[in-house]
């Protein structure tokens, strides 16, 4: 390769054309500057008049002084200066004549004379410019040096819009499929997804096969689903499999905030896709290239986008054949607008998961493995147990607490078991917790106390009053802890950690239940405290049950016969049919919790103090204090409970 090409190959490299021009910017500056010598304002008159020299001879006594610039020059210049006049005489002489100049004129008549040294020459350029030169050299000297900052930037401004800013493009690099770990046996479970994949790899060795079918365009992949789900990792492994190089970039990243910014940065990750033959791109986190164009602020989001479509049809040039798109997000169409044609675009649709109790018992199992033997104490931990508690936790989620049970493994010098990984889970989820805070705050201690054991009662309610054991009602019971120690997190003074449920279809039915144990809280606080006595640590509950009767009354119309979306139909003003529902539903609801609750004040006031005292409450240990008071909690709950609100079931809802 020549010293030309290999100089080309160099200044493609974006940094290598950035020092090139600052190197280049800094040589103007100090050729500007670096002789910037004040000027000596005397006025010069230029000549090539060889008489004016010999001429001196007769003017000796009025001469101040005589030098000769550049005497080796082909133009050596002789400058002289009268006593009596401010100008400076400048000729101009061939160097063939100046040697009998010096000799016949000015060493035959004793004319003192001197060779003009740089210093004086450096604060008078004037006399060695050619008449004319002065004036236009001095205003574009000038002129630089006024506007170098304004040259600069306008410079910079065309650099950015023809090349852009490193940093602000995508920044990706290519991964050679022997440097990716792990593999497809490295999802656990997941059977469904694993299984779409094996059907994409098909499609890919066997495009042959597949274009008899007259299916010859390429296969754009789109992986949705929640955060922590192995959506990246899948890339990988898919990768591997194939034996192709991985570029991977951030969608995020495409948001560069300049007008063609995006765009341009597609195009180069293209470009370097189509380098390497047959590879895969993984775009992550690109939701927002998916919301319907048209309707932001933002015009060149619009602009990626259409660049995106037309690199996706692989319209632009056979040489992106063996390139395959792989875009993943955390959202789906399902639950978001996305731009239709965007979607077309993806002939293969992978949507990702939450994993189901078995999958996160077995995931935990195989963190947990990874440790050396003797850190687990596999006799004293009960993974269903634990998968159970960590419901709708992502994979990289249960990692996490698994991680976090080893650090206070560590610290703590423990062995991990049951208890631990509880505590690891907590912590993980809810963060630190502090009792200093509210140690000397009885008053505040009993009503959060009172508030949490509010919801516990009332989350169990319809389980003892459908006749259930406490051993059953313990069985059924998504309970955890009740704490009365303070969340910064939550900024909470207590709460009550309950199991997730793995079910996300719910009825009617579960969904009033789920209003009733949101509004047990408060209905307690009434209870002890009066109607005037509720506190604002009611907040997020009420918030939590207006949006789930909004949910039942507006969006879902589980009230009423019509089944429509009433919250998109326009309906303003108090006089809002739907909003005097919700409030009639609401009221049905909490006056129903408020007299339910009433059967369980004496049990509540018996088990607040335990609270108090020990400040935090397992589900063990209030079920056993639930034993012990079996007689004072059955003797209320005995003989119907005129509370007065019928739960709808499944057909009931009128």
């Amino acid at each position: 390769m020549s010293n030309l090409a290999k100089l080309q190959v160099a200044f493609k490299n974006v940094y290598v054309r950035i020092g090139a021009g600052l190197l280049l910017a800094t040589v103007i500056g100090l050729a500007i500057y670096k002789n910037d010598v004040p000027q000596d304002p005397s006025p010069v008159v230029y000549s090539q008049n060889i008489s004016e020299i010999t001429g001196l001879a007769a003017q000796k006594g009025r001469l101040d002084y005589l030098m000769v610039a550049k005497p080796l020059s082909e133009a050596p210049r002789y400058i002289y200066k009268f006593k009596d006049a401010p100008q400076l005489h400048v000729v101009k002489v061939p160097s063939t004549s100046h040697l009998s100049l010096e000799r016949e004129v000015l060493l035959k008549n004793a004319i003192p004379y001197s060779i003009a040294k740089d210093d004086y020459l450096a604060s008078r350029k004037a006399v060695l410019l050619d008449e004319g030169q002065n004036a236009a050299t001095e205003q574009a000297l000038a002129f630089l040096k006024k506007h170098a900052l304004d040259i600069a930037i306008i410079l910079l401004l065309i650099y950015v819009l023809k090349f852009g800013i490193p940093g602000m493009g995508v920044s990706a690099s290519v991964i050679a499929p022997d440097k990716l770990k792990g593999s497809m046996d490295d999802l656990i479970g997941m059977d469904d997804i694993k299984q779409e994949v094996l059907h994409l790899e098909d499609m890919i060795r066997n495009r042959a096969e597949y274009k008899s079918h007259n299916i010859d365009k390429p296969f754009n992949v789109m992986l949705t689903g929640p955060a922590g789900t192995g959506k990246t990792k899948l890339v990988g492994y898919l990768a591997k499999r194939l034996d192709v190089p991985l570029i991977q970039a951030s969608g995020s990243a495409l948001e560069s905030g300049y007008v063609g910014g995006g765009s341009k940065a597609l195009n180069a990750l293209y470009r370097k896709a189509c380098k390497q033959g047959s590879c895969i791109i993984f775009l992550d986190e690109a939701q927002t290239l998916f919301t319907p164009r048209g309707r932001g602020e933002k015009k060149w989001e619009d602009d990626t986008a259409n660049t995106l479509l037309g690199l996706l049809d692989g319209v632009k040039s056979d040489k992106g054949a063996g390139v395959i798109w792989v875009v993943a997000s955390n959202f789906d169409d399902a639950s978001t607008e996305m731009d239709e044609a965007m979607l077309r675009r993806f002939s293969v649709k992978i949507n990702f998961r939450l994993p189901n109790k078995s999958e996160r018992s077995e995931l935990l199992r195989t963190f947990l493995k990874r440790k050396k033997e003797g850190l687990v104490d596999w006799s004293k931990l009960d993974l269903d147990q634990v998968a159970e508690m960590t419901a709708n936790l992502s994979p990289a989620l249960l990692e996490t607490v698994v991680e976090r049970a080893s650090m206070i493994s560590i610290q703590e010098k423990l062995i991990i078991d049951t208890d631990l990984m509880f505590r690891a889970f907590e912590r993980a989820t809810l963060g630190l917790t502090d009792r200093a805070t509210t140690a000397e705050k009885h008053k505040q201690r009993e009503r959060v106390a009172l508030h949490e054991l509010g919801h516990f009662f009332m989350q169990i309610d319809p389980y003892l009053r459908a006749g259930m054991t406490l051993d059953e009602v313990k069985e059924k019971s998504h309970l955890l802890k009740i704490s009365t120690e303070s969340v910064s997190k939550l900024g909470a003074l207590g709460y009550v950690l309950q199991s997730g449920d793995d079910v996300s279809l719910r009825t009617l039915e579960e969904l009033e239940r789920d209003v009733i144990q949101l509004y047990g809280g408060v209905a307690a606080e009434e209870l002890f405290y009066g109607a005037r006595g509720i506190s604002v640590g009611s907040q997020n509950d009420i918030e939590k049950a207006t949006k789930m009767l909004n949910l039942m009354v507006n969006r879902l119309s589980m009230y009423s016969r019509s089944k429509i979306d009433y919250s998109q139909l326009k309906q303003e003003g108090s006089d809002n049919p739907t909003i005097r529902q919700v409030e009639e539903k609401s009221d049905e609801l909490y006056s129903y919790t408020l007299g339910a609750i009433r059967d369980y004040k004496a049990v509540i006031e018996s088990l607040k103090d335990t609270l108090l005292d020990q400040y935090v409450l397992s589900k063990d240990a209030v079920f056993a204090l639930l034993e012990e008071r079996r007689e004072l909690l059955m003797a209320h709950l005995t003989g119907p409970r005129n509370a007065g609100l019928h739960l709808c079931t499944e057909g009931e809802a009128a």
